[in-house]
């Protein structure tokens, strides 16, 4: 609907997969099979503020706006070099510390610190593509689903697994598409490619 479209965010160069808000500063990350993160600052007439390319520290880039649209050109061709195995799939931010989380496709997750850019950790955390996260509403407990048909816990603390849950089929060697913790009850709940949506307690 154009009359409700405040503007175009464009700088991706293959499918987003996942965008997260963060309510600190009023940004936005989204994630692409192209390999990169991007943050954003909507409102602004520049949008684009940084991109991560999954292999280095975040690159702030020079952008151009032209009718409504966001445009980083890629002045150092560091993104001609991403791997098919690297894209992201997921990003989230904790609700309470300035730390954004990513789910890759070469079953890693990685912790990124808001403040410096820089990756803080980053962990093989399934046995295969790392396809959702969510951080319950405390800020104490990270999920994972991927699809090799578990659901996976974890300490953000110490980053260790807490407990494991196989929950979906796989479908076309596909499985879980999404996690998430209930806002305020003791509940979580997982998506799959086997058209089932799953509530634990």
């Amino acid at each position: 609907e154009p009359n409700v479209l405040a503007g175009t965010l464009i700088a991706h160069t293959d499918a987003v997969w996942g965008l997260a808000y963060s309510g600190v500063k009023n940004h936005l990350l989204s994630c692409s099979a192209d390999g990169t993160i991007r943050l954003w600052n909507p409102p602004e007439k520049i949008p684009c503020i940084c991109t991560y390319n999954g292999e280095k520290d975040w690159i702030c880039l020079q952008t151009t706006w032209s009718r409504g649209r966001c445009f980083c050109p890629w002045q150092m061709g560091w993104e001609l070099g991403v791997q098919s195995n690297n894209h992201i799939n997921k990003v989230v931010s904790h609700p309470t510390l300035p730390v954004t989380i990513t789910a890759h496709e070469d079953r890693h997750i990685k912790f990124f610190d808001n403040k410096t850019g820089k990756m803080i950790h980053s962990m093989v955390a399934h046995l295969d593509a790392v396809t959702s996260l969510a951080v319950d509403p405390n800020g104490i407990y990270l999920m994972s689903g991927s699809h090799d048909c578990s659901i996976r816990l974890w300490n953000l603390d110490s980053k260790t697994c807490v407990q494991e849950i196989t929950a979906h089929r796989k479908k076309l060697d596909e499985s879980i598409y999404d996690v998430a913790f209930h806002p305020s009850k003791a509940y979580i709940a997982s998506a799959g490619a086997d058209a089932l949506a799953k509530v634990f307690v």
